[in-house]
């Protein structure tokens, strides 16, 4: 959406197909961090006006429920995907990006430098195409991309389990509360509720009878604040919103001579708490080499190397760093001696948090 709307400020006929029907909600943790807050106000979006929660607090728990404090040095604000994507979406079309909802791209090919892109409903032309399909698509098991034909393993088999609550939770904390094989996220968003959001192993469902309910009951209120505050928050949904088969592995950022963004792209592990911000950031960097190939002032073979070195310059240290502290994450004694080490050294606290986050774009 981000990427549609700059390039609809740059004069060029942008189409952006989405299978959904704006606005709808996603799972996401829904906090982004202030290195988005300047880029997004110039698209558009109002944020000072919105009076969101600021966060700059950070509060980690390991599986028996002792608490851990830190700073967030950048801090950033909650925001529901709901909210967010309806405001892009309208400024968009106020742009006059042509959105096409609850239409499913079923494929697209290249051929004499211009794509095709077929969908359930029609077929559609363009010079430059970019995919910005989440963590798993269809397209991505067509193309028989790496992370989807590789084995089960302990990046790429992943569950997201979503919830909006009211709950009294501080507005300037995000929240990450360890259990066993797992951790949840919690923190402010507008209207005063709080995104109750948890990332676990398919093992872990599995083992409880394929049951979120369950899974919750036997897991999860080990650890004592999530227990409080399942059994005491006021939850909005009828139901969960879940996702499955979320994959941490590396990606390509081309595919077929599409530029990958956001998670199509590389995803970063939810507690470094960044993946919107990186996805935009992603776009913005597709942006600007889409531009200058569109200009005539780059070929498409350097269009796209040079989208794959930006993007690799700007995050593939996060995303390492991410896969190595989830390493740490979702266990007992290794978590809470990983935490009590962090928690006792300062400049280690700041270096991690730091290496997961980017500056201003």
């Amino acid at each position: 959406m981000t990427l549609a709307i700059q390039s609809a400020n740059a004069g060029y006929k942008t189409l952006l197909l989405e299978k959904e029907q704006y606005p709808f909600h996603k799972v996401c943790g829904e906090y982004i961090s202030n290195e988005s807050a300047g880029f997004l106000e110039q698209l558009g979006v109002p944020l000072q006006q919105l009076q969101l929660p600021q966060i700059n607090r950070l509060q980690i728990s390991d599986g028996k429920g002792r608490l851990y404090p830190f700073n967030l040095p950048l801090g950033g604000f909650g925001i529901s995907r709901y909210m967010l994507d309806n405001l892009l979406y309208n400024i968009a079309l106020g742009k006059g990006v042509t959105v096409l909802t609850q239409t499913k791209i079923t494929n697209i090919t290249f051929a004499e430098n211009n794509f095709t892109i077929q969908t359930n409903k029609q077929t559609f032309n363009a010079k430059c195409t970019v995919g910005s399909f989440g963590k798993r698509s269809n397209l991505d098991v067509k193309w028989k991309r790496p992370f989807i034909t590789s084995k089960t393993a302990r990046l790429n088999n992943y569950i997201g389990v979503k919830y909006h609550i009211n709950y009294p939770h501080e507005n300037d904390v995000i929240a990450l509360h360890n259990f066993t094989d797992g951790y949840c996220g919690m923190s402010g968003i507008e209207d005063g509720k709080t995104c109750l959001c948890y990332l676990t192993t398919a093992k872990n469902l599995q083992q409880s009878g394929n049951s979120i309910k369950q899974m919750e009951k036997d897991i999860l209120y080990n650890n004592p604040h999530l227990k409080k505050i399942f059994s005491n928050a006021d939850f909005l949904y009828n139901e969960p919103l879940t996702i499955s088969q979320v994959s941490f592995s590396k990606k390509s950022q081309i595919e077929n001579h599409v530029l990958m963004v956001g998670d199509a792209g590389g995803m970063i592990t939810p507690l470094c708490g960044n993946g919107m911000s990186m996805a935009m950031h992603a776009g913005k960097l597709a942006f600007n080499n889409l531009h200058l190939h569109l200009q005539g002032k780059i070929s498409r073979p350097t269009m796209e190397q040079q989208y794959t070195n930006d993007w690799r310059k700007q995050f593939s240290k996060r995303l390492f760093t991410g896969r190595v502290v989830q390493s740490l994450f979702g266990g007992d004694a290794s978590t809470a001696l990983f935490l009590g080490l962090v928690s006792k050294n300062a400049w280690l606290a700041q270096k991690l948090i730091s290496s997961t986050h980017g500056t201003p774009f």
